[in-house]
């Protein structure tokens, strides 16, 4: 499975392509960051962010993209240019018709350094050793973003087996229940006359 991570942000947003799945060796695709000048209008520099985004995804072709679900409220000024980074991001992958999965911070650290409170410093040292690099990328975006493309590629597996464990007990259920019903119509008691 090929994921593209990226890590949402106005000024700086990181990105990052991974090839990977169940027992393979993660591999380093692409990893970069889409700068937009901080004076320029929001529209232009989602406009950047956009395009930027949609030629990675037409040159990389990923099978998921995994973005950063932002849940801080106390700096709302930093908070909003993130989820509308984030926002471009995700209208570029469903023009695609590519699967967007969203991770917490927790989630990516705990995925990737085995700690939900590890600190950058960690993680990126986690990226230097599982993609096999000579140096930890920088800027924390990039490896921010290739963190977030390798927790989804690890955790990917398990979301499925547990959607299909719940869409299969779901099975069961609405089969015992067309059973019930189809006894006596919609589950109600029927007299014979």
């Amino acid at each position: 499975m090929r994921v593209l991570g990226v890590d949402p942000g106005l000024t700086r947003c990181g990105v990052g392509v991974v090839d990977g799945g169940a027992g393979s060796r993660l591999t380093l695709v692409h990893v970069g960051v889409v700068r937009t000048p901080a004076g320029d209008q929001v529209a232009t520099r989602l406009l950047a962010i956009f395009e930027h985004v949609e030629a990675l995804m037409d040159i990389h072709r990923p099978d998921r993209v995994a973005l950063e679900r932002m849940f801080n409220r106390h700096n709302v000024s930093t908070i909003m240019g993130t989820a509308q980074a984030a926002g471009a991001v995700a209208v570029a992958a469903a023009r695609r018709g590519i699967p967007v999965a969203w991770h917490t911070p927790t989630e990516v650290k705990a995925a990737v350094s085995g700690s939900g409170t590890a600190d950058k410093a960690q993680v990126g040292a986690m990226i230097t050793r599982l993609l096999r690099l000579d140096a930890m990328p920088k800027p924390a975006d990039a490896a921010d973003a290739l963190a977030l493309a390798i927790c989804h590629l690890w955790r990917s597996p398990m979301s499925a087996k547990i959607a299909a464990a719940v869409a299969a007990d779901a099975g069961v259920g609405a089969g015992a229940a067309g059973a019930v019903g189809g006894a006596g119509g919609t589950g109600a008691v029927s007299r014979r006359r």
